[in-house]
């Protein structure tokens, strides 16, 4: 079954201009036909479309289920934005289809990237949602100072990546062992010439536990997607 996005779906019961356009003109969608619409909030609403037009389509709730998150702990996602915008934008595709509540663009010393247009990456999420089946829409913040982040609470396992062999190296833990079980985790990524020693430092003296992802040195957003895929397989063995 065809699945759209529309955040106010309950309340007007017509897709939004694109996802009509979508609908009708490019999947030649009737009357009467069932479609699957997402509000982004975990709510999934099976619908029968009543007026097949273009830039309206209209539609009548027919059932609607709460789909939430099936990883069940907050996963966050803090990660510098590469020079190479398509980089990022494979990255936030592949981050929403493992399944992400939330990415923080980081703006650090040594950014490449310190300007982020959110709204083609809004786009791509949504599409992942809707393609990986989920009916919740990760949170994307604007572009973040790194030292706001780091002062932010959050209720699970900080932790900060890095690879600088010029940087502090000792008590550094593998994700695998800094991973707790039944808690949300957060993981700060750096840009292209990592995070600074202050930074990491910084991160350091508030709680954050500084972690490897393996010996090799990785590009930002392959760190990025490693962590997501960790988290993921390190709650599906713990069997949370």
């Amino acid at each position: 079954m065809h699945r759209f996005y529309c955040p106010d779906i309950a309340e007007t019961l017509t897709l939004g201009e694109e996802d009509s356009k979508h609908c009708v003109k490019v999947l030649r969608m009737v009357e009467g036909a069932t479609i699957e619409v997402v509000d982004g909030n975990g709510n999934l609403y099976t619908c029968r479309i009543t007026m097949a037009h273009p830039k309206r389509c209209a539609v009548e709730v027919l059932d609607k289920k709460y789909q939430p998150p099936h990883w069940g702990q907050q996963i966050v996602l803090g990660i510098a934005p590469t020079k190479n915008l398509d980089r990022i934008e494979w990255l936030v595709e592949k981050c929403v289809e493992m399944g992400v509540d939330r990415i923080i663009p980081l703006r650090c010393h040594n950014s490449e990237r310190t300007v982020l247009k959110t709204e083609r990456l809004k786009k791509i999420m949504v599409s992942a949602m809707k393609q990986s089946l989920k009916a919740t829409l990760p949170r994307l913040d604007e572009m973040t100072p790194v030292e706001q982040v780091l002062a932010e609470p959050f209720d699970g396992t900080r932790c900060v990546a890095y690879c600088d062999e010029q940087l502090p190296r000792d008590q550094r833990q593998t994700l695998v062992s800094a991973y707790q079980p039944g808690r949300g985790t957060l993981v700060l990524i750096g840009p292209e010439g990592d995070f600074s020693p202050e930074e990491v430092q910084a991160a350091r003296d508030g709680g954050f536990v500084p972690v490897t992802l393996g010996e090799s040195r990785l590009r930002t957003e392959t760190a990025g997607m490693m962590a997501v895929a960790a988290i993921h397989t390190l709650r599906a063995k713990c069997g949370v």
